[in-house]
């Protein structure tokens, strides 16, 4: 008797329309009010998808906010990579992603890293919302390693460490750095904190 396997029917393009609505509008909603202010009406009456379909793809609100931040996880790591794309050097790296942070934060609306603003919302480590952060925060930090290793800044593990503070804090400055320059403040930054005579 031939051994047969269930055939899985590929979602509609009407499904993976409804999909992209429902995150879309889930993303703006939790990024512009948070996560804990949006209830899933909210987001069943923002979006214009009835609320079936939703569960449907996002069984619980928690696999809706973990979704949110794996494409925003994504969508960074795309930008970030593009940025630093046509560098020539490892100090020209550097520069490109100080002029990509001074424009990501003096965007209009931009309140901080959804990573952080999200995590900071949810007390239970092993929350969904709270592993993905950790996970971009630890991959933002490999790429730091290799870029100090790169220009050879040392010890390269603590800059390195100092760098991600660094960008941090400019996700978090709370609209300060857009009132300046905030590429030239970050990369006058960068260009300190790697400098081999810094200390």
């Amino acid at each position: 008797m031939p051994d047969t396997q269930p055939v899985l029917e590929k979602p509609s393009r009407h499904s993976r329309r409804a999909r992209m609505q429902a995150l879309r509008t889930a993303a703006a909603l939790f990024y512009a009010k948070g996560v804990r202010a949006v209830g899933m009406e909210e987001i069943v009456e923002t979006s214009g998808i009835a609320k079936t379909t939703i569960y449907r793809h996002f069984p619980t609100k928690d696999a809706l906010v973990e979704a949110f931040l794996k494409q925003e996880d994504a969508e960074f790591w795309q930008q970030w990579d593009a940025a630093v794309a046509s560098a020539s050097s490892a100090d020209a790296v550097l520069d490109a992603l100080g002029d990509w942070i001074g424009a990501r934060v003096e965007r209009p609306g931009y309140r901080g890293c959804p990573q952080i603003n999200v995590a900071a919302e949810f007390a239970d480590p092993g929350h969904p919302a709270r592993i993905v952060a950790r996970r971009h925060k630890a991959e933002m930090l490999r790429r730091l390693e290799a870029i100090c290793q790169s220009v050879g800044a040392k010890p390269t593990a603590q800059v390195a460490m100092q760098l991600a503070l660094l960008i941090d804090g400019a996700f978090m400055s709370d609209g300060r750095l857009s009132m300046g320059d905030a590429a030239a403040t970050l990369k006058a930054a960068f260009r300190r904190l790697t400098s081999p005579d810094r200390l």
